[in-house]
C-alpha cells in the first residue's frame, strides 16, 4: 500500500500532470461555455432554424475530417509544447475577434468561433499525446489517461448546465469573453511544462507528403494499431446507428414526454465520473486491452437492454452501466495507442484512427432517421448490440499480445515512401 501511495504521490509531483491537468481544467471551462452558449444563441437568433442548429455540429465535427491527419502530422513535426500553447494563444484571439466582430452587429461569425478552435484542437490534441509519452513513465501511463478521462466525465455532467447559466445569465458577449480568457489561461498554464527537447522538432523526412505516407505505414506494420482501426470503426457504426434515437427509447418505449430524457443523461454522466474514479484504482492491476475489451463487452448489454426496456428503472440502469464503462473504454484506447506507438508516430497514428471512428459514425447517424423508418427502434438497438460483439471479437486476439509490443521494425521508416 505504502508503494502504491507514493507512487500516486509521486504521479502529481510531475510538473507535467499538474500543468496539462490544469490546461485541460481551463480548456473545459471554454469548450463547454461555447457549445452551450453559441447553440442557445443560434437557436435564439434564427427561431430554432434545424439548418442554422446542424452547421454548428458540421463547424465541430468538419476539422476531425479535413484536419485530424494532417494536423497529427504537423505534430509530429513541430515542438509539442510551442504547438500546444500557439494554439490556445490563437483560439483565444479567434474569440476576441469574434466578439469585436459581434459588437459591431455581425452575428453569423459565431460560427467561426467554433470552427476555428476545432481546427486548431487537430494540431494541439496530439501535441498533448506526445507529451504524455514523453513526461510520463510507463507504469503510469494508464493512470495518466484515467485521471483525464475522468476530468472529460465531470464536464459531461456539469458542461450544459455551466454553458446554459452562463448564456443565460450573462448572454453571449460575456460568453465569448469567458471563452477567450479560458484559452489564455490554458497557454499560461502550458508555460509550466518542461521545455521541448531539441530532437523534439524532429529529423523528418524532406516532405510533407513522405511523412503521411510513413503515417499510414507505420499503422499498417502494427498489429495492434490495425486491430484498433477496426474495431473504431465497428464501434462508430454502432453509435452511430443509436446516437440520434435516445429521445425515441423514452417516448416510445418508456411513454413518457421528451424531457425525461435528461434523466438517462444525467444517469449516463454520473456513472462516467465513478466509471472513471474506479478505473483508476484498477490501472496498476489491468492490462489496458482488458479494460477496452470489457467496457465493449458491457456496451453490449446495455445497448439490448435499452432498445428492449418499457421499464423506466431498467432503462436508467443499462444507461448507467453504458456510463460506467465508458472510461475504461477511453482508457485502453489512449493507453494502447500511446504504448505501441513511437513518440515521434503519435500525432500521425491518432490522426488516422481518430477519423475512422468519427467517420464511421457519422456515416451511420445520416442514415439513423431513414432506417428507423424502415425497421424498429428496437432492430436499431439490437443491431448496434451485434456490431459492438462484432467489435469485441476483433479485439480478442489482443489478449495474447503483450501490453505494448517492441519498437518497430526498421524498415518501417526506412523504406521508400514513393
Amino acid at each position: 500500500m505504502a508503494s502504491k501511495a507514493l507512487s500516486t504521490a509521486d504521479f502529481f509531483k510531475n510538473r507535467f500532470v499538474q500543468s496539462i491537468l490544469l490546461s485541460g481544467l481551463f480548456l473545459q471551462i471554454g469548450i463547454w461555455v461555447r457549445n452551450y452558449s453559441i447553440l442557445l444563441y443560434v437557436m435564439e437568433q434564427t427561431n430554432g432554424d434545424a439548418f442554422a442548429v446542424s452547421m454548428i455540429s458540421v463547424a465541430e465535427f468538419a476539422p476531425i475530417f479535413i484536419f485530424s491527419f494532417i494536423g497529427g502530422t504537423f505534430a509530429d513535426r513541430w515542438r509539442p509544447k510551442r504547438t500546444m500553447i500557439g494554439c490556445d494563444l490563437l483560439s483565444a484571439i479567434s474569440m476576441f475577434a469574434v466578439l469585436g466582430t459581434l459588437m459591431l452587429g455581425s452575428w453569423k461569425v459565431i460560427f467561426f468561433a467554433t470552427l476555428v478552435s476545432s481546427i486548431l484542437s487537430q494540431f494541439s490534441q496530439p501535441s498533448g499525446m506526445r507529451l504524455f509519452k514523453v513526461h510520463v513513465p510507463g507504469e503510469q501511463m494508464q493512470m495518466g489517461m484515467s485521471i483525464y478521462q475522468t476530468l472529460f466525465a465531470v464536464f459531461m455532467v456539469l458542461g450544459p448546465m455551466m454553458g446554459t447559466f452562463v448564456y443565460q445569465h450573462f448572454g453571449i458577449d460575456t460568453a465569448i469573453g469567458i471563452m477567450g480568457v479560458a484559452f489564455l489561461l490554458s497557454a499560461l498554464s502550458l508555460t509550466m511544462l518542461p521545455a521541448d527537447r531539441p530532437s523534439d522538432a524532429g529529423a523528418a523526412p524532406a516532405t510533407l507528403r513522405e511523412e503521411m505516407v510513413l503515417g499510414f505505414r507505420y499503422v499498417l506494420s502494427r498489429k495492434v494499431l490495425t486491430t484498433l482501426g477496426a474495431s473504431f470503426m465497428t464501434a462508430g457504426l454502432a453509435l452511430g446507428l443509436i446516437q440520434p434515437l435516445g429521445v425515441f427509447l423514452v417516448t416510445e418505449r418508456l411513454g413518457l414526454p421528451k424531457e425525461n430524457l435528461q434523466w438517462l443523461m444525467m444517469a449516463n454522466g454520473v456513472a462516467m465520473i465513478l466509471g472513471g474514479a474506479i478505473a483508476m484504482a484498477f490501472t496498476k492491476k489491468t492490462a489496458p486491452q482488458k479494460l477496452l475489451i470489457l467496457g465493449m463487452a458491457v456496451n453490449i448489454f446495455t445497448m439490448a437492454t435499452s432498445g428492449v426496456s418499457t421499464q423506466l428503472w431498467l432503462t436508467l440502469t443499462a444507461q448507467f452501466f453504458s456510463g460506467l464503462v465508458l472510461p475504461c473504454i477511453q482508457i485502453g484506447i489512449n493507453t494502447l495507442i500511446l504504448q505501441n506507438t513511437e513518440e515521434k508516430f503519435v500525432g500521425r497514428v491518432n490522426g488516422i484512427l481518430n477519423p475512422l471512428f468519427m467517420g464511421s459514425m457519422v456515416a451511420t447517424m445520416s442514415l439513423a432517421g431513414w432506417l428507423k423508418q424502415m425497421f424498429s427502434l428496437v432492430a436499431m438497438y439490437e443491431a448496434a448490440a451485434l456490431l459492438f460483439v462484432a467489435g469485441v471479437l476483433v479485439l480478442l486476439p489482443m489478449m495474447r499480445l503483450p501490453a505494448a509490443d517492441p519498437d518497430p521494425e526498421a524498415d518501417v521508416e526506412q523504406a521508400d515512401p514513393a
